[in-house]
């Protein structure tokens, strides 16, 4: 865990500093000003170029033909936007008073996540709420549901003991994070830690470094160790979808080196990139990834999302199931 917290802390100083260094007294409005700050940024900075397989120079052919002097913000604004999303990443964003710009992972794939039937079909009226978790037992109490829906920073030690305590006789837990877009990635450590006996590699990790697209630091081991204290060692299902992304991401990631945890769903949107920013000289702010997170054997296309190790995908034409939690359920019950 340190090895991940040396990673963010070193991300987090680059931005202290890259605000430190940005040179308030650079301002301009100029269009071409502004669009050569970002695009030299990006083509600095920005970690994925290549497994994107994006032209930068092109990008930039592209879209510097679309400017012209008199401009205005919004025009410039879309040209800009448009650009940034050749990068199909959605932690590249461009933030102004009047817009922000994202790329809509949602999009990848279809919906597999709809909240009204698990509360009509699965959960009980009185269902508890813990922390940032909703559970209870479903499936006659031999299962425990977990719905996780961002990663606040609010798991602690307290709200785990209880969950793990109420369902420590269950055949299996099914741990829900579909559309959960990420947050604070020390909570994944929180949980997952509930779920191993031993000091665990899960993946590796690598920050931009140099000019050239393909210069990177070192990669760092990122470990997860066991909670001192109440864990769980039967079945664990997490369920995924295209909406899981960021943190969600790494929590996918990382299950693919623990033998107990399943991942049932749909390939999630990836986002395993930390992301970087600063300002343009016009005062706008733009974000994007400046690390790679890599799999055991040092791949980094788990960007692109990670898979499930079970594909299962909701039935819009039967509202009264949710076929991703029934696929759980079957791994768990053995039926």
């Amino acid at each position: 865990m340190k090895n991940i917290i040396f990673l963010v802390l070193t991300v987090t100083a680059l931005i202290s500093c890259e605000e430190i260094m940005f040179d308030k007294d650079y301002t301009s409005t100029n269009p071409l000003d502004n669009f050569e700050y970002l695009w030299n940024e990006c083509d600095r900075k920005y970690s994925y170029f290549e497994l994107k397989n994006v032209d930068w120079n092109k990008v930039h052919e592209k879209y510097a033909a679309q400017l012209y002097e008199d401009m205005t913000e919004d025009s410039l604004f879309k040209v800009m936007r448009n650009m940034l999303l050749e990068l199909k990443d959605g932690h590249v964003n461009l933030i102004s008073d009047f817009n922000v710009s994202y790329f809509n992972i949602y999009g990848l794939g279809q919906d597999n996540f709809e909240p009204r039937v698990i509360t009509d079909y699965y959960l009980p009226p009185n269902y508890y709420n813990t922390g940032p978790f909703s559970h209870e037992f479903i499936a006659d109490k031999q299962v425990g549901y977990i719905r996780f829906s961002e990663f606040s920073g609010l798991v602690d030690d307290e709200n785990l003991d209880f969950i793990i305590e109420r369902y420590k006789d269950t055949k299996g837990l099914i741990i829900d994070i579909r559309e959960n877009g990420g947050g604070d990635p020390m909570d994944f450590f929180n949980i997952l830690g509930r779920f191993i006996e031993e000091k665990t590699l899960m993946y590796y990790s690598r920050l931009k470094n140099g000019a050239e697209h393909d210069n990177f630091t070192n990669d760092v081991p990122g470990y997860l160790k066991p909670y001192n204290g109440i864990r769980y060692t039967n079945k664990v299902i997490i369920l995924t979808d295209r909406g899981t992304y960021s943190a969600g991401s790494f929590t996918s990631l990382a299950t693919k080196a623990l033998p107990n945890v399943i991942l049932v769903g749909d390939t999630t949107g990836g986002g395993l990139g930390l992301p970087n920013g600063g300002q343009l000289p016009n005062g706008w702010n733009y974000r994007f990834s400046i690390t790679q997170t890599l799999t055991l054997d040092k791949n980094n296309s788990y960007e692109k999302g990670v898979p499930p190790d079970i594909v299962a995908l909701f039935d819009w034409t039967d509202l009264t199931t949710d076929e991703v939690i029934e696929r759980a359920l079957d791994e768990i019950l053995e039926r």
